[in-house]
């Protein structure tokens, strides 16, 4: 089992900066590999995977988020984050962390391939 808690979401103005945390929180399992990714659904848009990373350190980026998004892991405290930058309005959405057991390189962007959700955490972004 496993539990993800977003946190972090606010509302900015356009080209700031914010930080995503995603808490999880695992029952022993006897799988040691897992994909962490973060997705964003926007109103009346389908949900989009935005970046990801493998328990190897290995990520994965939306074209759309390359070189303005970071996703990082702090394994002490079995946190991963998203890092933030030079915001967009349309990066507006409700951001939401995912899990799936299994490494894989690079970590998948599919929806589809997670099977733990957060209830996420509300970005909205102003021009």
């Amino acid at each position: 089992q496993v539990k993800l808690e977003e946190s972090g979401g606010n509302s900015i103005q356009a080209g700031g900066s914010l930080r995503l945390s995603c808490k999880a929180t695992r029952s022993p399992s006897r799988y040691t590999n897992y994909c962490l990714g973060w997705f964003r659904q926007a109103p009346g848009k389908e949900r989009e995977g935005v970046a990801a990373l493998d328990s190897s350190g290995s990520t994965s980026y939306a074209t759309s988020v390359q070189g303005r998004f970071t996703i990082s892991e702090d394994k002490s405290i079995n946190t991963v984050y998203l890092q933030m930058n030079n915001l967009k309005p349309e990066d507006t959405a409700m951001y939401y962390c995912a899990w799936k057991w299994g490494g894989w390189r690079p970590p998948p962007l599919a929806d589809s391939e997670y099977n733990h959700w957060g209830q996420g955490t509300q970005v909205t972004v102003s021009s």
